[in-house]
């Protein structure tokens, strides 16, 4: 049994309320995710690939119920997330995590990072002796020291800032995790640390990811395999190196033509 299947999952935004710029005038609304059906195994990082506006972040958010679906199913080892009420959802929240694009507007600009790190731990009820001791944990798992801990946000830099939204997300011992496009701002050196980093956690705490970007080489190098996505639709799937080597869609041809050395 795979540890996430998505079927025919669709999400319609009306006119009022989507989130694509450019929409005003639509009658119709924005079928932002297109009757999606996929599985995330236990232990892999399935990379989700496409253009901005395809859907990609959208569909990161509806299989974590941040936003609701219009039709379809989401199942995590196989308990429907669709028919579970708000309280057992809040507890099944310690599975669902995400890293965000932004790690600067992800981060309360008020809490010192121990406070940042800890607040998943106090909303879930961890015991308070316990506290102190998992943040340190958590911090030193992503590469930085016990001085970060009286620290506040704007202190760091975009990497370090994006090491504490990490070791947020981490706090509950999560089982998957949504990476929404998680290096796109930040400079191509940091980016390839903070990819490591994950790469790295995945094996030390056996984390499931669904890494969504633009960038084919980066989501070739972190993933077991790759869905490509266009237009809400999930046009093909296949492991990382037949779909960067020998693609079958005439969209995921295009995305490799607009990155020449993987074409090399």
């Amino acid at each position: 049994m795979a540890l996430i299947e998505v079927r025919n999952l669709t999400k319609i935004f009306p006119p009022s309320e989507s989130p694509f710029v450019g929409n005003a005038g639509l009658t119709k609304g924005v079928r932002a995710v297109d009757d999606v059906s996929l599985d995330i195994q236990a232990g892999e990082t399935l990379g989700l690939v496409g253009e901005s506006g395809s859907g990609k972040s959208t569909l990161g958010r509806l299989i974590l119920r941040l936003i609701e679906p219009t039709s379809g199913s989401i199942r995590l080892e196989g308990r429907d997330l669709l028919s579970t009420g708000r309280a057992e959802m809040r507890g099944l929240r310690r599975d669902l995590q995400i890293i965000f694009q932004d790690p600067f507007a992800s981060l309360d600009p008020r809490f010192r990072v121990e406070d940042i790190v800890a607040e998943p731990l106090i909303i879930h009820g961890g015991a308070k002796l316990d506290i102190p001791a998992r943040v340190s944990e958590l911090l030193r798992a992503v590469g930085l020291d016990e001085s970060a801990r009286t620290r506040y946000p704007h202190e760091f830099s975009g990497g370090q800032r994006q090491r504490i939204g990490i070791a947020r997300a981490l706090a509950l011992r999560p089982k998957f995790v949504v990476c929404d496009e998680p290096v796109s701002a930040l400079d191509v050196s940091v980016g390839a640390q903070i990819v490591n980093l994950l790469a790295q956690l995945q094996r030390d705490f056996g984390l499931t990811y669904l890494f969504i970007s633009h960038s084919v080489p980066v989501v070739r190098y972190l993933s077991t395999r790759i869905a490509v996505m266009n237009r809400g639709k999930i046009v093909e799937v296949g492991d990382a190196e037949q779909i960067t080597t020998r693609p079958a869609h005439d969209y995921t041809r295009s995305l490799l033509e607009a990155t020449p050395e993987l074409l090399a």
